[in-house]
């Protein structure tokens, strides 16, 4: 997996992540070949509370570094032949004051203390390894000799290791995904709202998976739109897939195609526009060049044709 930039901030689920949980749940739906609807919408609805069942084990994973570098210095001055280092370590990491705060959050605390488990009781050997990568890089070397002991370059340091090494290590990348399958697609978004908090000073125990209840409402509607017309939706598919059998479409390239008619066909309030961009930045992750190609040239199609014959009236 290429290196993924994590720092642009957001603090609730956008509308496009919302899309792509909802993409989720269509696809393991359609997949499976399941039918109970009612409990495929249940497991959705957990899917997106996962979210924040990320964010608290991502701040654990930085507990237990922090858990781990006080073991090291103080193990280190055990040694039969301890150098000066070692005997009075620069502890500016864990004297560090956003890594502080965190640790002062009882009730963050609380909240994350389970999470540790799926660091600590696995034979990856994780925190060790994310420690070392850490005291060897250039930034941890940076940071002890800073002579600005303020609380901003504590900040920028923590976002900067997380986001340059503890959430780009393909080992945690591995670790995450045993845990859930969708928690790779969702730790952007959750990083960025942890350095939001960072930020802000207000790592706080708990945040809203929905900004508001339009918000959850719209995930449903499009989901239980999707399947209450599939078959509609599959016949229009073939109408504008230029002689393609069904079968010759990836399964997820459908599923990008239903989502987009069922939020243009029956989601009024949004502007047309706005869910074609929409569709077609995360066709940009989740096809081929060439499928997208297709997804997106359909979807033009579609649109023209459906606005002509009156079929679509928003703007």
């Amino acid at each position: 997996m290429q290196r993924t930039e994590f720092l642009k901030i957001n603090r609730m689920l956008t509308r496009r992540h919302i899309r792509i949980k909802v993409m989720q749940s269509l696809y393991s739906f359609f997949s499976s070949g399941e039918s109970d609807v009612i409990s495929s919408r249940q497991v959705m609805l957990k899917n997106f509370d996962s979210v924040v069942d990320l964010k608290y084990s991502i701040l654990s994973l930085i507990v237990e570094i922090i858990n781990y570098a006080v073991f090291y210095y103080e193990d280190s001055k055990k040694k039969y032949l301890p150098t000066d280092e070692d005997l009075n370590p620069n502890t500016r990491l864990i004297d560090n004051q956003t890594i502080r705060q965190l640790l002062a959050n009882f009730k963050l605390n609380q909240k994350i203390e389970n999470s540790s488990k799926i660091w600590l009781n696995n034979d990856h050997d994780i925190v060790r390894k994310i420690f070392s990568n850490i005291v060897k890089s250039d930034l941890y070397k940076n940071y002890l000799n800073d002579k600005d002991l303020s609380k901003c370059i504590d900040k920028k340091f923590i976002t900067d290791i997380m986001n340059e090494i503890v959430l780009n290590d393909k080992l945690v990348h591995h670790i995450l995904e045993e845990q859930n399958i969708h928690w790779i697609d969702d730790l952007p978004f959750v990083a960025s709202v942890i350095f939001g908090e960072i930020k802000d000073d207000s790592v706080i125990p708990s945040f809203k998976t929905f900004r508001h209840s339009s918000d959850k409402k719209f995930a449903l509607d499009i989901f239980n739109n999707v399947i209450k017309h599939n078959n509609e939706y599959e016949k229009i598919i073939i109408e504008f897939a230029n002689n393609w059998e069904l079968d010759r479409i990836a399964k997820m390239d459908q599923i990008f195609l239903k989502m987009a008619f069922a939020e243009i066909l029956t989601i009024s309030e949004l502007p047309l526009k706005v869910s074609l961009n929409e569709y077609i930045e995360i066709s940009k992750y989740y096809s081929t060049s060439k499928s997208r190609l297709f997804v997106n040239g359909l979807l033009d199609n579609f649109v023209k044709t459906y606005t002509r014959n009156g079929i679509i009236v928003k703007n």
